[in-house]
């Protein structure tokens, strides 16, 4: 069983910043992708960024791009997610997924198949 781990989340005052790290227990082949959602409190499960595992395509939610950048590091089988000019209403808990599949755009809870536990990010105003 594949195991994500996020950490990184805290409270820090609006237009500051936070990186937020994604572990995974193993890599196997059939994860092509790795994806950041968010969900705030009362709030559906929202779709933050992805990336493709093999390939350097990147997606965003409109609500995050130019501010967020997702990445990866292959050797330490670990995703990131740098948040800059953070804003109060991107406080949520976090969450980590990955995907069988590498479809560009891949952007619905529904089609993640691993998730981590979440860290909460909190900002201030």
């Amino acid at each position: 069983q594949v195991q994500l781990v996020e950490s990184g989340g805290g409270l820090v005052q609006a237009g500051g910043s936070l990186s937020l790290s994604c572990a995974a227990s193993e890599r196997t082949f059939s994860i092509l992708t790795m994806g950041w959602f968010r969900q705030a409190a009362g709030k559906e499960r929202d779709f933050v960024a992805a990336i493709r595992w093999s390939v350097r395509s990147t997606w965003y939610a409109d609500s995050v791009k130019g501010r967020f950048t997702i990445s990866r590091d292959n050797a330490k089988n670990t995703v990131y997610l740098q948040m800059n000019n953070l804003k109060p209403e991107d406080t949520a808990v976090y969450y980590c997924a990955a995907a069988f599949s590498d479809r560009y755009g891949l952007g619905r809870a529904r089609d993640y198949d691993y998730w981590g536990q979440g860290t909460q990010v909190t900002v201030s105003s």
